[in-house]
């Protein structure tokens, strides 16, 4: 029996242009009407997920943040929170130093921070609802702030140069593109699949009670780890692959099609 939906949120829940089509805000809503867990499992953090639960008229749900790095129950009360080291921190800064033109954002627990609203930060929290602080990140280290997350801004070019670079430097890491201009750096242990596990015992739920959706590469443990899971269509075909399903698209509300196709919610 079905206790647990766990999505992804950009290109799984969300259209290529950050809105929700009406069937998705359907799905949701049904979900929860019936006393299951709706997860968002997003590489975003908190405060640029709650936005999308708060335009639902929802109360807040259990959130998967940064990749697996940060979880939170439906109170908001943190279960899981994976920082990364200070010498880890300290070291991928400086060595970011040697690139121009980029914007570095470090998210700690429910904040984010940088050290200037640039053109490119003032896109994100346009999206995201979030709202940047400034701060120095030299500073953040010595108050022992450390990050979950580091996410850098940049041109396609340079986001692959600094991801080939950077891998190769810190091996505790996890450096990966999350779309040619995002760079996001996390320690090497945290995944979804991490997340997700500790939000399940948390729940004392199993594996089989769970159906998982996902869109991309940084959705690849999730889906092999959750025996539902599913594919959006417009995932690359080696994520499809991996997925027991493959439903609709993004832009045809994909994660209703195939909750009111297995019976979990009518149409």
């Amino acid at each position: 029996m079905i206790k647990i939906i766990l999505s992804d949120i950009d290109g799984t829940f969300l259209k290529d242009d950050k809105t929700t089509t009406a069937l998705h805000a359907k799905a949701i809503k049904s979900v929860v009407a019936k006393g299951l867990k709706f997860v968002f499992v997003s590489a975003r953090m908190p405060e640029a997920i709650y936005p999308i639960t708060d335009a639902l008229n929802m109360a807040h749900t259990p959130v998967i943040s940064y990749g697996g790095g940060l979880v939170l129950t439906e109170s908001e009360e943190v279960i899981f929170d994976k920082k990364m080291t200070a010498d880890d921190s300290r070291g991928i800064l400086a060595a970011m130093k040697r690139w121009q033109d980029i914007s570095i954002n470090y998210y700690a627990g429910r904040r984010w921070f940088v050290e200037k609203i640039d053109k490119r930060v003032q896109f994100e929290m346009d999206i995201t609802k979030a709202t940047a602080e400034l701060a120095d990140f030299d500073g953040l280290l010595s108050e022992k702030i450390f990050p979950n997350k580091i996410m850098v801004i940049c041109e396609p070019p340079t986001c692959k140069e600094m991801e080939s670079e950077l891998s190769e430097i810190f091996p505790a890491l996890n450096v990966v593109r999350s779309a040619p201009h995002l760079l996001e750096i996390t320690d090497k242990s945290v995944s979804k699949a991490t997340g997700i596990e500790v939000l399940l015992k948390h729940y004392g739920f199993a594996l089989d009670e769970a159906i998982a959706f996902g869109d991309n590469y940084n959705d690849t443990q999730m889906l092999e780890m959750i025996p539902q899971s599913v594919a959006m269509n417009n995932a690359p075909d080696a994520v499809k692959k991996l997925a027991v399903a493959v439903t609709d698209s993004n832009e045809q509300s994909g994660i209703y099609t195939y909750l009111v196709k297995v019976g979990i919610i009518k149409p």
